[in-house]
């Protein structure tokens, strides 16, 4: 049996795990403080953990543990429950190998206790002490995007160990309707976003030409993929699953980072835009910005999106963890 992490930040954790145990020929026990999903294969199990935060929104005490790690307060019950239950499930069912998407802390709890450990990798500045560790005690890294596309440096030391299985999207192996010229999206995040409030409003004067629909927080939708299949361009953020997910439209994209701890988004941004998929935007533009804009991103090769590697990059991430 598979166990798998799946930190409760946003969306995009659960519905990359959800993609890649769909391969899996196994039973997995997933690991997150979200609710159980409505649909889960009937083999899996889902163990609903604990939140690790103080009580009473108290100040945490010593969380980094002098750097070491990311979130380790003291004196919190949390913590101590969530890992307690993990091991017992761990110990109960014979756990083969844990999949940590993400936390440097389960992955070293995982390891502790004899277990084999994947990690996912994530993009941006990972060269701090707690990620090292990570990085160093997996006997498995899985980086979910194209290693045509990004080589950050710091992995350069464990290449022996990382699988480069391409961006996973949840929607891959969907069809959808043809782009309708007049559609533009405007893509946010579960996980938060710095988008300004008016931004529905910016986009709809900037390009009047379309009508312009917003997939967020506020305007969430459960399968947003007619949206996204039907829209003629897109302007996203640029977490991984949005971007893998906006590889398999036939839309203009645009990409907007977020600040993110580490320069995640930044990271990715850049390296789409060296790779010739889009055109570099380190911030919101300018109203008049936007047409200019819009005509340099429909001048790119939108073929270039396939260098993504979107399809079969859930089954490649499942391949590895199951080995």
């Amino acid at each position: 049996m598979i166990g798998y992490y799946v930190h409760h930040q946003g969306r995009g954790h659960a519905a990359r795990a959800r993609s890649i145990c769909a391969r899996l020929d196994e039973p997995v026990t997933f690991f997150s403080s979200l609710p159980q999903p409505v649909s889960m294969r009937a083999r899996d199990t889902w163990v609903q953990l604990p939140l690790d935060v103080p009580a009473d929104h108290d100040e945490p005490a010593d969380a980094q543990c002098r750097g070491r790690m990311h979130w380790a307060p003291l004196h919190v019950a949390g913590l101590a429950q969530r890992a307690a239950e993990l091991l017992q499930v761990a110990a109960d069912a014979g756990l083969r190998r844990l999949v940590v998407d993400v936390s440097v802390e389960i992955a070293t709890l995982g390891r502790l206790a004899g277990i084999p450990v994947t990690v996912m990798a994530m993009p941006g500045e990972r060269t701090d002490p707690a990620h090292r560790l990570a990085y160093d005690i997996a006997d498995q890294i899985v980086a979910p995007w194209s290693a045509e596309v990004y080589q950050p440096h710091w992995l350069r030391d464990h290449l022996d160990r990382t699988h480069f299985v391409g961006s996973i999207s949840q929607f891959e192996g969907r069809n959808g309707a043809a782009p309708s010229a007049g559609t533009g999206v405007l893509l946010g995040g579960a996980g938060g976003d710095d988008l300004p409030a008016d931004a529905l409003e910016q986009l709809r004067g900037a390009l009047p030409q379309y009508r312009w629909i917003w997939l967020g927080v506020s305007s969430w939708v459960d399968d947003p993929w007619p949206i996204l299949a039907s829209a003629d361009v897109v302007v996203t953020h640029a977490g991984q699953n949005a971007i893998a997910d906006v590889a398999l439209t036939g839309a203009a994209v645009i990409v907007i980072p977020q600040q993110r701890p580490f320069g995640e988004q930044a990271a990715t941004a850049g390296a789409l835009a060296r790779a010739g998929l889009t055109v570099e935007v380190d911030r919101w533009p300018a109203r008049e910005a936007w047409p200019a804009l819009l005509a340099q991103t429909r001048a790119l090769d939108r073929s270039n999106w396939s260098r993504l590697q979107v399809q079969g990059a859930a089954a490649r991430a499942a391949a590895v963890i199951a080995a």
